[in-house]
């Protein structure tokens, strides 16, 4: 490792799956709607079917998507396609939780490093996502700001050139993320020191989450935001 985690001045975040628990959203959605038809729905199945289904030429923004998705996958999971339910599933997205060591590792972070989103999610939703949090973001970039969505280098690009503007650089970034294939795979490649938040660390697969063309050994490993806050706490009591 480079660098300690006392040093860097920023600490950019993944939002959806890092910190706010969509695979849970999206299993609570789909086992109400399908309580409701007189059916249940295996959880991890809807999210292999998600996976699948999400990443297509014919995707839109996140999570406005999650319509197209829903009625794509609903007859493979029994459920009713109809738009009205793909609309609510887009929809909870405005009542997901954080996981419940988000807030306040964020929290803790705010004091010291300067905390910005980079999100897949648009702007709307990202707004929810932020309140769920406990608002720590000093900036945010989504994917209506960046007019892309990672792991184009685009996305990152527009946040090196936000720290330019203040005077730093990428070498004072810490790049913090569960996906392997959206963020940890990337910021390697484009030079940032990475630590991954590996949440589904006791459950088998990629969830919901597109699995890499190949892992990446990132520079730091937690599963979980809590882990991370108490090694920066560790770090810097030794300054």
């Amino acid at each position: 490792m480079s660098k300690s985690l006392s040093e860097f001045k920023y600490m950019t975040f993944d939002v959806v799956g890092t910190l706010i628990d969509f695979e849970g959203g999206l299993k609570t959605c789909f086992a109400e709607i399908a309580a409701e038809v007189g059916s249940t729905v295996d959880g991890e199945q809807a999210l292999s079917l998600y996976r699948a289904a999400r990443y297509s030429e014919h995707a839109d923004l996140f999570p406005d998507d999650l319509v197209r998705v829903y009625l794509a996958i609903a007859p493979k999971l029994g459920l009713p396609t109809e738009q009205k339910y793909g609309e609510r599933l887009r929809d909870s997205a405005k009542s997901w939780k954080g996981f419940a060591d988000s807030a306040a590792a964020l929290a803790s972070l705010a004091k010291n490093y300067r905390l910005v989103a980079m999100t897949n999610a648009r702007r709307w939703a990202f707004d929810f996502f932020e309140k769920e949090l406990g608002n720590p973001f000093y900036a945010a970039f989504t994917a209506d700001d960046t007019g892309t969505e990672k792991p184009d280098p685009a996305f990152f690009e527009t946040v090196f050139d936000y720290v330019a503007a203040a005077g730093h650089s990428k070498d004072d970034v810490l790049h913090v993320a569960q996906s392997q294939y959206h963020d940890i795979g990337i910021s390697r490649k484009l030079g940032l020191t990475n630590c991954w938040i590996e949440r589904r660390h006791a459950e088998k697969g990629y969830g919901g989450t597109i699995e890499p063309a190949e892992f990446t050994k990132p520079d730091y490993h937690f599963t979980s935001m809590a882990g991370l806050a108490d090694a920066v706490a560790a770090a810097r009591a030794g300054l």
